[in-house]
Parts: structure tokens; C-alpha cells; sequence
């Protein structure tokens, strides 16, 4: 049964960014940036509502009341696509630091680049940290939020990364609250198999962390260590004891 729900989970996935590339594409490139947006969450939207439908997971989101007005750095857990896709529609309209290879990707890459995102190469990561503590502060004044996963890539269950300090530092520098976004969507949605896992998927959106006056150390420590504790609340499977210092690792 789950298989059949995941078939029938991608069907409506691919055939969405099908309908969604040729539909809104064409017209994506004339309107202004937010208006871009809010066209292209649409497909968002879909699929989130999709994949719950199509294979029995049950939504839980706590927080909703702690988003607040204005540009913020989003700072989340890594373990799949699906929190890409739900972060864009909590705090719209989200900058992304992703990495390069996703803008080349057929329709779907497309439609990213048309966001702005800040699109880094892996193979240059003293470049690639320089663009995001650039950009990062750059698309904030424009009155864009940012997200960022500190982990710097998808991360297994049961597995954990040292957090990187680039989302506290732009935050910082651009005297913004840092938004702290914890969920277990691994458990429903295998960053590594197209199996799809009916269950509850839990997401904890916390109370904003004001940056100014403060180091980025002292705000990515807040961060991790709230982080971490809802995941060990919220994780069916246990998590592992804490890394050690955050490091400066860069999105994979």
C-alpha cells in the first residue's frame, strides 16, 4: 500500500511541475518579483497538500503565531525536500541559499532562478561563503527573508551535523530575528528512498531570536539548542548525543 501511495504521490508531483512549468513559466518572467512568488508557491501549496492526501501523513504545526512581520533568517533542520517546499509558504517570500546544480535542473530549476536565490558552488566554498554573507544581508533590505539550513545538507535520521554560523551572521549584520524551524519530515518523506511513510509529520516554528547586540556565536548556540530539543521531543527515531563547536560547513 505504501508503495502504491508513493506511485501515485509522484505521479501528481511530476505531472504538477509539468503543468505548473509551461502554465506560469511563460508569464513567471513579466511580473515583479513578489508577484513571482506568489505564482510559483502555488505549486508548493499542491504539493504539500498532495503528499498528504496521497499518502496518509497527518500535519502538525505548532507556532504559526510566531511568524512575524518583516524579513527574517530562517534557520531550520535538513532531512528532505518537503521542508524546502513548506518553508516557502510559512514565511513568504523566502530567499534560498541552495546549491547551483538545482538551477539546471529542467522547469523546476528554472522557476528558481526566476526567485533570485543565492545559488552556491560547492567546489569554491571560500567564494561560496563570501556570496552568502554578501547576498544573504542584501536580499534581507530588499525586504526578503532568507532561509537557511545550518546543517548545510540533508541529514539522516539517527545522524547529526555540526551547525554552521552563516545564518547567524547574516542575521546579525542585518540586525534581523532569527526564525527557528524544527520537524521530523525525514520520517515521512526518506531523504534517500521513494518510499513515503503515512504518520504524523510535526513541525515546531519557535519565538523569533533577536540578534542585535549579540555575537552570531551566542545566536547559533540559542538556535541549535532549541532545535535540537524539540527534535528530540517531536523524532520517533532517538537522536544522537550533540556535536561539538558549530563549524562553517556549506550547503551540499
Amino acid at each position: 500500500m505504501k508503495a502504491l501511495r508513493s506511485a501515485i504521490f509522484y505521479f501528481g508531483y511530476f505531472f504538477g511541475i509539468l503543468v505548473f512549468g509551461l502554465l506560469c513559466l511563460p508569464v513567471t518572467p513579466l511580473l515583479p518579483l513578489r508577484g513571482r512568488y506568489r505564482l510559483l508557491n502555488l505549486y508548493n501549496h499542491f504539493i504539500v497538500v498532495w503528499f498528504s492526501l496521497t499518502c496518509g501523513v497527518r500535519y502538525e504545526v505548532r507556532g504559526r503565531e510566531h511568524v512575524p512581520e518583516g524579513p527574517v533568517v530562517i534557520l531550520a533542520n535538513h532531512q528532505c525536500e518537503w521542508e524546502t517546499l513548506f518553508l516557502q509558504v510559512l514565511k513568504p517570500p523566502v530567499c534560498t541559499v541552495l546549491k547551483q546544480e538545482l538551477l539546471r535542473l529542467p522547469l523546476f530549476g528554472w522557476a528558481l532562478r526566476l526567485l533570485h536565490p543565492i545559488a552556491l558552488d560547492r567546489s569554491r566554498p571560500s567564494r561560496a561563503m563570501k556570496q552568502v554573507l554578501t547576498q544573504g544581508p542584501q536580499r534581507l533590505k530588499e525586504g526578503l527573508s532568507v532561509l537557511i539550513f545550518p546543517e548545510g545538507t540533508r541529514v539522516e535520521l539517527g545522524q547529526r551535523r555540526r551547525y554552521n554560523k552563516s545564518g547567524a551572521v547574516i542575521a546579525c549584520r542585518a540586525g534581523v530575528p532569527v526564525l527557528p524551524v524544527a520537524h521530523n519530515a525525514g520520517e515521512r518523506w526518506p531523504g534517500r528512498h521513494w518510499i513515503k511513510n503515512p504518520g504524523r509529520l510535526s513541525v515546531v516554528v519557535g519565538e523569533p531570536i533577536a540578534t542585535q547586540g549579540r555575537t552570531p556565536e551566542e545566536v547559533l548556540v540559542e538556535v541549535e539548542n532549541w532545535i535540537e530539543t524539540q527534535l528530540e521531543t517531536i523524532c520517533e527515531v532517538p537522536r544522537p548525543a550533540r556535536a561539538g563547536a558549530p563549524a562553517n560547513n556549506l550547503p551540499a
